[in-house]
Order: structure tokens, then sequence, then C-alpha cells
């Protein structure tokens, strides 16, 4: 009898959301459940259909494979379900035509051929000033590199012979098929090169590659941003066998600075002035990233939390001349520990300054509407 359509079985449309097919699937489940019907054969058989039409719509390929040939993509095919490992045949085949080139020819043919080397990943801390310059360093690299005695090929002989692989046939990989699961492994024959070595060296055991720690410097540009990642095609692990070798990827991170803060391609630096300075104006030196030093004229009744601009002096940006700004940003210190003769020279001026409204806008302006709105609340 031929098989409902399980769309129909779970009474949605094609086009249905997985929201909706997970709602459909429970309110049915629930409907039919065995132990909810006194383990009625109907219901049980009914229950089996809602949950194999679930189990495929629910799994995007599967899903795929069943819109485009219907039952057919879970039938066992050649193999048949319960298949021993090989060529899988029914859903494997399918998946190879409506996958296997977005996967990177990594089923069947694309498949066989010796494993291409594994990435590595390492990190590498600089200090700001190395980040703004640029700068070289030199990493020492755990890795696996081609074997010098049989030149990388794994095999002793001069035409560096090697056999296909009768476990996999081959194809570097071997399927069993259970129903309409594929289950995919690499071959545990030849490691999944599909070749099998008939004499095999002595030195790398036949795999082509030999654990080394590399000596390898990095070019890091000025400019570099916390977090960069920086890719070296093939300084990963070598291939097996002669394979392609893997990609080394570098992490970068930047040290703060006890000065210094950057903000993208900004500087920004806090400058403690005193208060008789941050008062009276005058003019400060200050040091940029690059070294040099830059004067910065400060106002007369500088604050707390103003800021000047030396234009050119911040970051240096990626891949560019240019660079961004530097910003002064003024803290004004109150004094401590004074002395007997400092402390009489500001109680005159505290006795000079009580109200005098300009001096000290900012703290006459607050008291002035504290007071408004008491007096205003009483009234």
């Amino acid at each position: 009898m031929a098989k409902q359509d399980y769309y129909a079985t779970l009474g949605v449309a094609r086009d249905a959301s997985a929201e909706d097919l997970k709602k459909a699937y429970r309110k049915l489940a629930m409907q039919y459940h065995p132990d909810r019907n006194g383990h009625d054969k109907t219901a049980e058989a009914r229950f089996k259909e809602i949950n194999e039409a679930y189990e495929v719509l629910k799994d995007d390929q599967k899903r795929a494979a069943y819109d485009r040939f219907g039952h057919a993509a879970f039938e066992g095919g050649n193999a048949g379900a319960g298949a021993g490992f090989g060529d899988a045949g029914g859903l494997g085949d399918i998946f190879d035509q409506m996958f296997g080139d977005s996967m990177g020819g990594a089923r069947r043919g694309g498949g066989r051929g010796p494993r291409g080397g594994a990435d590595l990943r390492q990190a590498v801390e600089i200090d700001l000033a190395e980040a703004f310059a640029g700068t070289r360093t030199t990493l020492l690299v755990p890795t696996r590199v081609a074997c010098e005695a049989c030149a990388g090929s794994g095999s002793t002989d001069r035409d560096r012979s090697a056999d296909a692989c009768t476990t996999c046939r081959g194809a570097g990989k071997v399927r069993a098929q259970q129903g309409f699961f594929v289950i995919e492994r690499t071959g545990p024959t030849c490691a999944g090169t599909g070749r099998t070595i008939r004499n095999p060296c002595r030195i790398c055991a036949g795999q082509g590659t030999v654990q080394r720690e590399r000596s390898l410097q990095v070019a890091i540009h000025a400019g570099v941003e916390d977090g960069t990642r920086i890719r070296l095609s093939g300084e990963g692990e070598a291939g097996a066998q002669g394979a392609p070798p893997g990609d080394l990827y570098v992490h970068v991170s930047i040290r703060p600075h006890p000065i210094f803060q950057r903000d993208g391609a900004n500087i920004f630096c806090r400058v403690p002035l005193r208060m008789t300075q941050a008062a009276l104006g005058g003019e400060i030196e200050v040091q940029a990233i690059d070294g040099t030093r830059a004067k910065v004229k400060i106002p007369p009744g500088s604050q707390t939390g103003d800021q000047f601009r030396l234009r050119g002096k911040g970051f240096s940006v990626l891949r560019s001349a240019a660079r961004g700004d530097m910003f002064i940003q003024v803290a004004v210190e109150t004094p401590q520990h004074l002395t007997r003769r400092q402390r009489e020279l500001l109680e005159e001026f505290e006795a000079e300054s009580a109200g005098h409204a300009k001096g000290s806008p900012e703290t006459e302006g607050f008291f002035a509407k504290v007071r408004e709105f008491f007096e205003g609340g009483r009234a």
C-alpha cells in the first residue's frame, strides 16, 4: 500500500514553517499516543506514521530531499535498510546530487585522496606602540611538517606507489545506511586517504608528516586593531602524503597602555592639572604616541572634563598614511597636604570669593536653584 504524503500525515501545507510542523506534530502525537488509546493497534500505527513524517520534515536536508524525490529519497536503494559499510545508495546518493558541490566535494569522489593539513591557531600579544608603528614577531609553532625521509609521500618506494584502499574502495570514506539515516565515517584503514602505502616510511610510519616546532616570522601592520585575525595561507600543518597544507591563523591582542587609550584611529590622554594651572591658564607639553612632543594651550578657568584636540597626532590607520587625532582630557586636581602658608592663602582666596558669582558660576548657580526650589515649595 502506498504511503501517505508526509505533509498530509501531519495535516500541514507544503510551505509550512518549522514552528507549524512542531505544533501539528505535538497535537497529533498527543491524540494518537498508545498510552492514551489503550494500546489500540490503529492508533499505534497512526502514531508511528506521524513520527516518521515529522522526523523527515523537521530536518532541512531531509525535507529538501523529500520535496524533490518524495518517498523514494528514503528507500534503501541498492543497499537497502540495514546495509553494511561500503557504497550506500538511496539517501546518500541523493544528498551527493543535492549537496555534493556545496560541501566542497566531501562526499564520494571528492573525498578521495590524502587529507589536507589542519589549520592552526596562534595568539600573539603586542603593546600599543607596536600596534601604532607595526612590528615583526617570531612565533614558535608546534605543527606537523613534511617528512624529509620520504619527501612527504609516506612511501619508501622511488615511484611513491600506493594501492587503492580495499576497505573504502579508494573513496576515503565508508558509509552505513539504516533506514533513511546514512552514517559516513573516515576510512578506518587508510585514515581517509583512499590509499594504502605498500612500503611505508619508517620515520613517519607512512603518514608523510612528522611533528616539529617551526619558527615563523609574522608581519603585523601599523594600525592593527585588538582582536585582529591574520591568515597565513599554507603555513598550517602539512597534509598527509603530500596533500596541501592548512593555514595558520594568528590572533592579535594589544596590551593596555598606562597613559593612552585608543578608540579606533583616535587616542585619548588624561592630563591632571593643578588647581592654579586650571584657574590661571597656561601652556603644557604632552608626548604623543609617536614619541614627539606637542604644546597645548590651557585657557584660564579650565574645568575637569574639558577636552583639547591635537590633529593628526592620533593612531595609524591600517594600510594608509593617514592618522587620527589625539584628545587631551583635563582633570583638575585639588591640592592635598597643605602647608600653613598655602592654607592661609587659600583662606584669603575663599574670603575674597564669597558672594562673587562670576568666580564660580556653576557653584553659585546650583545653590541659587536649590534655594529657589525650597523657598517656592514653602510658598
